[in-house]
């Protein structure tokens, strides 16, 4: 390989490697338990819409909530793994929900 060809895909893995990590959010403060929802009628002409559950989102100052919402998946059979927080040794850890 030459040496060029090298250099790009080393730089290309390091900006994806310090996007994964910004993307990282931690928080020292647990989050509230969930908000108990009611989840409404899936809308009519949508049969295949899945509920996303809402969840509490970090501000930067402090947890604000996101209702949930029916969403079309991505492909038939598409599973909706929700978002969570988990509590490791230095605080709480954003897991981004995400396709099945």
């Amino acid at each position: 390989m030459n040496k060029k060809l090298i250099l790009a895909i080393l730089g290309a893995a390091l900006a994806v490697s310090a996007a994964a990590a910004e993307a990282q959010v931690y928080v020292r403060i647990g989050p509230p338990p969930p908000v108990r929802e009611v989840v409404p009628v899936r809308p009519v002409g949508h049969p295949n819409w899945v509920w996303q559950p809402g969840y509490h989102r970090w501000d930067g100052a402090r947890y604000v909530w996101v209702p949930g919402a029916y969403v079309a998946p991505p492909r038939p059979y598409a599973r909706w793994v929700p978002g969570h927080w988990v509590r490791r040794r230095d605080g709480w850890f954003w897991i981004d929900g995400h396709w099945r």
